[in-house]
Order: C-alpha cells, then structure tokens, then sequence
C-alpha cells in the first residue's frame, strides 16, 4: 500500500516473478525431496524434446536447451510480437527476449501436458494465419 508514484518506480526495480516467503519455502522443501527432482527433470526433458520437435515442424528455429523452456526464433522482431500478442490472446504467456538482445525470439517455459500443447495449437493457428 502505497502513492501510485511509488508503486511504479517499485514496480521497475523489482526483479521479474519475485516470489513471496511463503513460495521461498515451497522451494527449498522441493529442493530436498529427490523424488520431486527426479520427476521434474523426466517431464522436463520429455516435454521440451516435444515442444522443439512440434514448433521445429511448424518452420520455426527453435534452439535446444537444457533448462525448463525452449528458445523460438522467428524471422524478425514484428514477427515476435506478433506472435507474442496472438499467443497472449489464446491465454499462452511467453516471454519476450528483445531486452536480452534477442527481439526476434520469445522464450516457452515447459509446462503441463495441456499446457504444452495448448501452446502448440496456438502457435500452430498463429503460424497458419501468416501465412494468409
């Protein structure tokens, strides 16, 4: 609770998804359960092998990774955020990269299997309507 002039200036030197006590603590106990990695780092690497092969299908460099998301590369910075903003509107949140010095890729978290492949079936419809 605060002015709104404060609020914005808080707001731009706050690191992205900061995260409260309550989540901190969520993940140091995640931490110690080796099970929990495990199954994490499975479904990770499954999912993010799908994810590069189906978005690679649609003629979209996608880079490999080892972490929990895959890199899209498209042919320009429009063409970014356009895609960005038609995903956004099909309730698929990517993140942009052009402040990485990258504007002409956005970044896919891995996610749930319907969350996985609802973000190909948006970027599939996206894909489709460029090419109109």
């Amino acid at each position: 609770y605060c002015p709104p002039a404060i609020a914005d200036v808080l707001n731009r030197l706050r690191p992205p998804f900061n995260v409260n006590a309550i989540a901190q603590k969520t993940g140091i106990a995640a931490l110690a359960d080796q099970s929990h990695i495990d199954q994490s780092r499975a479904h990770n690497s499954q999912w993010r092998e799908w994810l590069r092969q189906q978005m690679g299908g649609l003629g979209l460099s996608v880079r490999g990774s080892q972490g929990n998301f895959v890199l899209l590369e498209f042919a320009d910075g429009d063409e970014a955020q356009a895609a960005d903003d038609f995903m956004s509107g099909k309730g698929v949140i990517v993140r942009a990269l052009a402040a990485y010095g990258l504007p002409h890729a956005l970044r896919l978290s891995v996610g749930t299997q319907a969350a996985n492949r609802a973000a190909l079936a948006a970027l599939t419809d996206f894909m489709q309507e460029r090419e109109r």
